[in-house]
């Protein structure tokens, strides 16, 4: 058990007595900066060996290679900023970097840092090289931090922390941590998110209310699941990035096709959820528009199909999921969502079609919640009912490993409900 310097030090000795009371054998590695914060004699006292802070200073010659080999799994708690670029970048600089370079054993990192470090793009590629490498991370929670602020970076609790590495050693899925159950691992995918503008002018555009929250949410599952993911976004300034996610700022539909297919070839998933705009002007003006000059002509003209194109070229193997923004009649929607699903599935070659009514109260567009029919190239069906769109996601990724286990999986029709169906 690895403790690094940072204020929720103090948590790591009420997970150490929660993995002994379980049974483990915890044999603890502080960090110089640990003893700042919590002595090394309560967890000498706690564990089942005094804990060990230095490669010079420990009975045996070479300390980080014995505990290793010797160890089952390894856990990080708290694991800051400068542990995780460390272990990614693969610096022993010591005891328990090296400790980490020196095992083959699991390995599960619990960050804890300020929002503002959590949410760098530093520790977000760096969190993103340790899950390539099948690293099972716990994330931080959100809620108040040192300093009396509140945000994302607060270390996970100590219970779910030992859950986590209880799973992880029976072989059982961990649902706190986003190394375990990683069926996506080894796989690139693509997220689009947001609405696309086209513009008129400097000053306006045509555009749609798509947020980029329901792509953000898909995104992070897929990151959670074990994929390498970019997001290729017009939402780029107002989302924060999803963590060990890659960013792609894009403005308009032309942007997003040329991102998009330029990228396409080496994805494994690519999951098209912005709402990209199926016309733009076909000439902008290069200055303002004036008022007094009377409402200017706009001549339209039709954009490329994205989803369409990627459907005409997609290699072997490859899942292509497309979304579908639909209004449909209140006494038949679940009719017209599943008849629009269908007939898009069907001209634009995509495995599966998330639809949405956009019209039904709390779905879709700048909510935080959606409702949708997954619909599947092979019969399936799956009836999504207003959740939080991190539920959505999470339905979304199921039925896209499903898709990545069993390419021809049999026609299935069936409901998916969570706790936070409203």
């Amino acid at each position: 058990m690895g403790v690094c310097g940072g204020i929720a030090a103090y948590k790591a000795v009420d997970v150490c007595r929660r993995l002994i009371d379980a049974g483990a054998f915890v044999s603890p590695v502080m960090t110089r900066g640990a003893t700042r914060f919590i002595g090394p004699l309560t967890l000498s006292a706690l564990a089942s060996e005094p804990v060990r802070t230095s490669l010079w200073e420990s009975p045996e010659p070479i300390p980080h290679t014995r505990l290793g080999q010797s160890a089952d799994l390894i856990v990080v708690a708290p694991a800051t900023a400068r542990l995780i670029g460390a272990y990614a970048a693969g610096i022993s600089s010591d005891l328990l970097t090296a400790t980490l370079l020196a095992t083959r054993a699991p390995v599960v990192v619990c960050p804890a840092m300020h929002t503002e470090m959590w949410e760098h793009p530093a520790v977000s590629e760096n969190i993103a090289t340790l899950r390539r490498r099948g690293v099972h991370l716990v994330e931080p929670e959100t809620g108040r931090l040192a300093g009396g602020d509140v945000g994302s970076g607060r270390l996970a609790s100590p219970d779910t922390i030992a859950a986590v590495v209880i799973d992880v050693l029976s072989g059982r899925p961990a649902d706190g941590a986003t190394g375990a159950g990683q069926q996506l691992v080894g796989l690139a995918a693509i997220v689009t998110a947001g609405g696309t503008r086209e513009p008129i002018d400097p000053v306006r555009f045509i555009g749609n209310r798509s947020s980029g929250k329901q792509g953000y949410a898909i995104a992070a599952e897929l990151a959670r699941r074990g994929a390498v993911v970019t997001v290729i976004s017009s939402a780029a300034a107002s989302l924060p990035r999803p963590v060990g996610v890659d960013v792609v700022a894009v403005e308009t539909a032309a942007d997003m096709e040329q991102a998009v297919l330029s990228r396409s070839e080496a994805a494994d998933i690519v999951v098209m959820a912005a709402a990209v705009a199926d016309f733009r002007p076909k000439a902008a003006a290069g200055q303002k528009l004036k008022k007094v000059d009377g409402p200017p002509e706009v001549i339209l003209e039709p954009t490329t199909d994205i989803l369409a194109a990627l459907g005409a070229r997609r290699r072997p193997g490859q899942v292509l999921v497309g979304f579908a923004a639909e209004t449909a009649r209140p006494e038949r929607a679940r009719e017209d969502l599943l008849r629009y699903a269908r007939e898009k599935l069907a001209s634009k070659g995509a495995d599966l079609i998330v639809a949405n009514d956009v019209a039904a109260a709390g779905v879709g567009f700048s909510h935080d919640t959606n409702a949708v029919l997954i619909v599947g190239s092979e019969g399936l069906e799956i009836d999504v009912p207003l959740a939080t769109k991190e539920a959505v996601a999470a339905a979304v990724v199921d039925a896209i490993i499903r898709r990545t286990a069993n390419p021809a999986a049999p026609s299935t029709s069936k409901s998916v409900h969570s706790q936070e169906t409203s």
